[in-house]
């Protein structure tokens, strides 16, 4: 049994690994948005003065 359990621990930590791989993405997705969005909300700030 034992080395099925190495193999369920592979599969486990690569599926593991996939998901915070997706998290960071989508945090720096978000991260990149914000900023657009900043910008562009202190362009029409600035437009305004």
């Amino acid at each position: 049994m034992g080395n099925n359990e190495n193999y369920y621990n592979k599969i486990k930590n690569q599926l593991i690994n996939n998901e915070i791989y997706k998290k960071a993405k989508d945090y720096s997705k978000n991260e990149n948005d914000l900023n657009a969005y900043y910008e562009v909300g202190k362009l029409l700030v600035e437009a305004g003065k």
